[in-house]
C-alpha cells in the first residue's frame, strides 16, 4: 500500500491575472474610440470651415463678372472637395465606431468568460488541495490499523494492551499534528484506547456503535478497504469539527485476516479546511467579495473563506450533473463558480465541490 505522509496542506498555485490585462486592453478600446470621434469631428469642423469659405469666393467670383469665371470654377471645386471629404470623414465616424464598439463587446465578454473560467480553476484549486490531502488519511488510517500494539490490542485486550496502545497512539498523534485523536474500538464499539486521554479524559469504554462510520467499518471486507465519514462536530472531542477515517483492524495484522477491531482517526478538519480556503490567490480588489467554499454532495458548507455557515448553510447552487460550470444570479449580478471533486489516486472522493462566488463589482 502506498502511504503519504504530511501535515501541513499543499499551498495553493498562483494564478494569471488575464481578466486584469483583458480590462487594461478595453479601456484602451474606449479611449480609442474617443480619440477617432474627436478626430472626425475635427476634420469635419475644417472641411466645414473649408466649405464657407468656397463659398465666398463664389460670391466674389460672380461680384467680379468675367473676370472672375476662372476663379469661380476653382472655388466650385475646392467646395466639392469640401463636401467629398465631410462624407469621407462621416463614413469613417462611422465604421470606425461600429468596429470599436463590436471589439469592445467581443473583449468585454472574453473578460468576463476568462475571469469565469479562472474562478472555476480557483475553485477546482481548492477541492484537489484537499482531496490530496484526504488520500494521505486514508493511506494513514489502513496502514496505523497494521501496527503491532494496535492489532495486539484489538486481538487480547487488557489494561496493559491498552497502555501500550494509547502510547504508540500517542508517539504517531505528536508526529502527524493534523489530528485530533486516533481511536481503537472493538467490533462492539467500546473504545480500548485512544492517544490523547490527557486531552479526552473518560473515552476509555464509550460505546460508539452508533456512529455511521463505525457501522461502516465494522462492515468492511478486508484491511484494505476504509470509510471517510462526512465533517461533523465531534462531542467527544470537545465538540471539534472532524472528519474521521476508519479501517478494520485485523488478526495478525493480514489484510485479509479475521477482523478484530476497528480504528478511526479524526482529521482535525476546521484548521486544515480553513487553510485551504483562506489560501486560494484572490487579488486584494476582489476578496471583499469573494466568498471561497468547500461543500459536500448535499451541497452543504464545510469550510469557508469567511467563516459563515459551516456545517449549518446549504448553498443554493445547482450543478446538474455537470462536473464543472458557473452560473449567474441576475437578480444580484453574483457568479458562482464550482468544480465537483476529481479524486486522487485510490481516494474518489465524496462528490464535494470547491465553490467561488464573486459578487458584482459594481
Amino acid at each position: 500500500m502506498a502511504v503519504r505522509a504530511g501535515s501541513e496542506p499543499p499551498a495553493p498555485q498562483p494564478t494569471a491575472p488575464e481578466a486584469t490585462n483583458l480590462h487594461g486592453i478595453a479601456a484602451e478600446i474606449a479611449e480609442l474610440r474617443h480619440i477617432s470621434s474627436e478626430k472626425s469631428r475635427r476634420i469635419q469642423a475644417i472641411t466645414g470651415q473649408v466649405k464657407i469659405l468656397a463659398l465666398n469666393a463664389l460670391i466674389e467670383a460672380a461680384r467680379a463678372g468675367e473676370m472672375g469665371r476662372g476663379f469661380s470654377v476653382v472655388a466650385q471645386e475646392v467646395r466639392n472637395i469640401g463636401a467629398e471629404v465631410e462624407g469621407v470623414a462621416k463614413a469613417l465616424e462611422v465604421e470606425l465606431s461600429n468596429r470599436i464598439a463590436g471589439l469592445q463587446t467581443r473583449v468585454r465578454n472574453f473578460a468576463e468568460e476568462s475571469q469565469t473560467e479562472r474562478l472555476i480553476d480557483l475553485a477546482l484549486n481548492a477541492v484537489e488541495l484537499i482531496d490530496r490531502n484526504l488520500y494521505e488519511r486514508t493511506c494513514d488510517v489502513r496502514w496505523w490499523a497494521t501496527d503491532a500494539a494496535v492489532v495486539d490490542c484489538a486481538a487480547v485486550p487488557s489494561p496493559a494492551a491498552a497502555a501500550h496502545a494509547s502510547g504508540r497512539l500517542g508517539i504517531i498523534l505528536d508526529a502527524y499534528t493534523v489530528y485530533l485523536d486516533l481511536w481503537l474500538c472493538d467490533l462492539q464499539g467500546n473504545v480500548l484506547a485512544h492517544g490523547r486521554p490527557d486531552r479526552y479524559p473518560a473515552l476509555v469504554g464509550r460505546n460508539v456503535a452508533g456512529e455511521d462510520w463505525f457501522r461502516r467499518a465494522a462492515a468492511l471486507a478486508s484491511g484494505e478497504e476504509y470509510v471517510a465519514g462526512d465533517v461533523a462536530c465531534q462531542s467527544s472531542l470537545n465538540g471539534a469539527q472532524v472528519a474521521t477515517y476508519c479501517a478494520s483492524i485485523r488478526a495478525g495484522g493480514d489484510p485479509h485476516g479475521a477482523a478484530t477491531g476497528v480504528l478511526a482517526i479524526h482529521f482535525d478538519w476546521q484548521a486544515q479546511a480553513r487553510a485551504i480556503v483562506d489560501g486560494v490567490r484572490v487579488s486584494d480588489a476582489d476578496r471583499a467579495r469573494t466568498r471561497v467554499l468547500l461543500v459536500d454532495a448535499k451541497q452543504r458548507v464545510i469550510a469557508a473563506s469567511d467563516g459563515r455557515g459551516v456545517l449549518e448553510e446549504t448553498l443554493a447552487f445547482t450543478p446538474k450533473g455537470r462536473p464543472s460550470g458557473a452560473d449567474l444570479d441576475p437578480r444580484t449580478g453574483a457568479v458562482t463558480a464550482f468544480h465537483r471533486t476529481p479524486g486522487y489516486e485510490t481516494y474518489a472522493g465524496l462528490g464535494w465541490y470547491g465553490v467561488i462566488v464573486q459578487g458584482d463589482p459594481r
